[in-house]
């Protein structure tokens, strides 16, 4: 095929989707502003130290899941280190002020049996409310890996309903229903907000069993940019798209901030969709189209501490886990309190590989809105002034001060200690007020989120977590329809299919 793409971010979603494309005879050209591709899939060095921005815990790697599949069929599964967390714990959640402690098991009947020995008079419900979000996720057939339907689907009245609300019409327990919403920071889970489908893939596809990179998730990133290269293509790094010249609703070209002009047949914003306006012409979309990208909610932010620990110190553990402070706050995280937060962070020590006996470094993940760094929205990265740095120690040490309940003496465990603000995301990750998860989908206005991969410029397409689905999941998801847009519906499907059967 003499079809060629350029690709506006060399995020995992710019990357899957050139990928995808270059392995199916489009020429790729992937153009990212940062000097590392990979976007949340990106790793820094602070020393000797290898600390990942974003891809922590990864499911949808274990037999039949669809990432494996995805990956066999762009021929890179055998290139990934990947370590399987222990079916027998995936996730630990602490109270502090209760001292329980929940360990949660792996596999649709180790989870079920897991809670009900916690909670044994909710067995009945736990197990429907199990089955119930195992047939949500049936409602998303390339979840599955398939082929799907011409026409409009319709969805079972669950799919749309509140998550917390699906979790109540099955459990009574206040302390069970807070639990299973414990995974609400890895999709910026709202209650009265967040789709039950949203909810029930999350949770289905790390139940199914969750997997840690090991020395870091860049290696995904560096693999993909190899499926393109060796099809003829090209990933280059620190070329920022300054403009996107359009003339007659088709793109001519796109200028970068070197003054170079890339001309294709089809072009690709993997970028945030707010980003993409900023460099179109005016006049290009209605002003209505414009106000809705403006005006979608976006997830919240985060704050976060990059630890190098001194050796020997904290004991490597191959789960993820969640500290909260007392029960009642599982949903509202991103609500900041001065005097005590935060109120609960998820924790982890990455693996390095012969991994041994104790940790090298810890990853603490905070909640945050991007209100608390409002103040210095218009600063730049190490300009941000005295008053910012200052409030930035002051939060790394309430963190450590948490810290210090798990593991008494904890600030004399470490060596340095780094830490990233919603301002750092934001100006990392070029994403609105700092958004981890994109665009926040709601079922109060599930139309308002809902973004198809095609625009009213007729060679340009949209990718990435702000379409459909967010994370190592959603986004290469969405990298398969918007690949389609150019190759034909159930093309890449069909042929994942195909190569990977048994797989």
């Amino acid at each position: 095929m003499n079809v060629s793409a350029v690709i506006i971010g060399g995020g995992v979603g710019g990357l899957f989707t050139g990928a995808f494309l270059a392995k199916n005879g489009i020429h790729v050209t992937v153009l990212e502003k940062n000097a590392i591709i990979g976007g949340g899939l990106q790793c820094f060095r602070r020393g000797d130290r290898l600390f990942e921005t974003g891809m922590h815990v990864t499911g949808g790697f274990r037999e039949g899941g669809n990432l494996r599949k995805i990956c066999a069929y762009l021929g890179i599964l055998d290139r990934l280190d990947i370590q399987h967390i222990d079916d027998g714990c995936m996730d630990e959640i602490k109270y502090h002020s209760t001292g329980k402690i929940y360990r949660i098991a792996s596999g649709r009947q180790n989870f079920i049996e897991c809670l009900s020995r916690c909670f044994p008079d909710e067995a009945a419900g736990i197990k429907d409310y199990v089955n119930e979000i195992y047939r949500i996720s049936e409602e998303v057939p390339l979840f599955y890996l398939r082929e799907s339907l011409d026409g409009l689907q319709t969805h079972s009245e669950n799919f749309t309903i509140p998550a917390d609300e699906l979790i109540s019409r099955y459990v009574t327990d206040p302390e069970l229903r807070e639990l299973l919403a414990y995974l609400n920071p890895l999709y910026g889970g709202k209650a009265g907000h967040t789709p039950a489908y949203v909810h029930a893939l999350i949770n289905v596809l790390y139940i199914n069993g969750a997997s840690r990179f090991v020395n870091g998730s860049q290696q995904l990133a560096d693999a993909l940019r190899d499926v393109i290269e060796s099809n003829g293509g090209e990933v280059t790094p620190n070329r920022e798209v300054s403009a996107i010249s359009i003339k007659d609703r088709i793109v001519e070209c796109v200028r970068t901030n070197t003054g170079d002009e890339y001309r294709a047949d089809w072009y690709i914003s993997a970028i945030h969709p707010v980003e993409m306006l900023r460099l179109v012409p005016d006049g290009t979309f209605l002003r209505g189209f414009v106000n809705r990208l403006n005006d979608i909610p976006v997830s919240y932010s985060a704050f976060t501490l990059f630890i190098d620990l001194k050796p020997g110190k904290i004991p490597y553990v191959d789960h993820t886990c969640y500290y909260m402070e007392e029960p009642g706050h599982m949903w509202t995280q991103d609500e900041y309190d001065a005097d005590n937060w935060p109120r609960g962070f998820m924790y982890m020590t990455p693996p390095d590989s012969g991994q041994e006996e104790y940790a090298t470094r810890m990853l603490v993940h905070c909640i945050m809105s991007f209100e608390q760094v409002k103040q210095w929205e218009d600063t730049k990265v190490g300009r941000r002034g005295k008053d910012y740095e200052m409030w930035k120690r002051e939060h790394i040490d309430k963190v450590l001060d948490k810290l210090e309940n798990i593991f008494p003496g904890f600030h004399g465990m470490t060596n340095h200690v780094y830490a990233a603000s919603p301002l750092t995301i934001r100006d990392y990750y070029h994403t609105k007020d700092g958004s981890i998860f994109g665009y926040r989908k709601d079922c109060r206005n599930l139309m308002l989120s809902q973004l198809p991969v095609y625009t009213k410029v007729r060679n340009l397409l949209l990718t990435g977590q702000n379409i459909n689905l967010h994370g190592i999941c959603g986004t290469p998801l969405t990298a398969i329809n918007t690949a389609e847009a150019i190759l034909g519906n159930n093309k890449i499907v069909r042929a994942i299919n195909n190569a990977t059967e048994g797989i």
